[in-house]
């Protein structure tokens, strides 16, 4: 049996580890009609396909025909991408600590690498 193209949508948002909620946020859509699209209720058209490839990094000729890899390059960094949108909504006294807090976090591990090369 053929794999639809809604199956490949779902198989990506999975490999991402993504809620709807949250791959939908990515690419502009509303919750509902993504879940039609996953459910199979409604078709993606060109722009979802287009919004999926370039957001996700996804190989557009694989969502369409599941000919290829998955993703045409280097999956995106989900973590670091949450991480940013969690700084963005910080006041700027605690981007300060952030900022200053992961600096002495890469000192510590850079000293732990300097020991353990010893």
């Amino acid at each position: 049996m053929a794999v639809s193209t809604r199956t490949r949508i779902k198989e990506v948002r999975k490999t991402l580890g993504l809620s709807q909620r949250a791959f939908c946020k990515g690419i502009f859509l509303s919750q509902s009609f993504f879940a039609s699209i996953e459910i199979g209720t409604r078709k993606p058209n060109e722009r979802v396909y287009e919004l999926i490839a370039t957001k996700y990094n996804v190989n557009k000729e694989w969502l369409l025909t599941g000919k290829g890899e998955m993703f045409s390059g280097p999956s995106p960094d989900i973590e670091l991408e949450q991480l940013i949108d969690i700084y963005k909504e910080l006041d700027p006294l605690f981007r300060e600590y952030i900022m200053l807090q992961i600096k002495q976090l890469l000192d510590v591990q850079k000293r732990q690498t300097k020991n353990e090369e010893k």
